[in-house]
C-alpha cells in the first residue's frame, strides 16, 4: 500500500514544535504551540519573558504534529542534550556560515 498523507480529522488543529535562534547570543529557544504565527509574533514583540531580552530572533526550524501530546513530547526531546546535538548537527553547515 503506498504512503498517503492523512489530514487531521474532526476539526483538529495542527500543533507545532519550533526552534528560534537568538541573534544576540546565538543560542536556540525551543517551544511548542498550536498557533505558530501568533507565537512567533509574540516572541518578536517581546511578550515572552524567556526570550524578550534575547531579541532579535529568527524562526529556524519547526515540525508539525497532529497531536498536542506529540508536539510537547518532541519539544522535551529537543530541549534535552541529545535533542540539542540533533539540532546543532542538523544546522552545522548553516551555523558555520553565520
Amino acid at each position: 500500500m503506498p504512503f498517503q498523507l492523512v489530514p487531521p480529522n474532526r476539526g483538529e488543529r495542527m500543533h507545532y514544535t519550533y526552534a528560534l535562534r537568538s541573534d544576540a547570543d546565538g543560542r536556540f529557544y525551543i517551544g511548542a504551540t498550536k498557533d505558530l504565527r501568533a507565537r512567533v509574533a509574540a516572541h518578536e514583540q517581546g511578550r515572552v519573558r524567556s526570550t524578550s531580552y534575547r531579541r532579535p530572533l529568527q524562526l529556524v526550524y519547526y515540525e508539525t504534529c497532529v497531536s498536542p501530546t506529540d508536539a510537547y513530547r518532541r519539544e522535551r526531546y529537543l530541549k534535552s542534550g541529545r535533542g540539542g546535538r540533533y539540532l546543532r548537527q542538523r544546522f552545522s553547515s548553516w551555523l558555520s556560515d553565520v
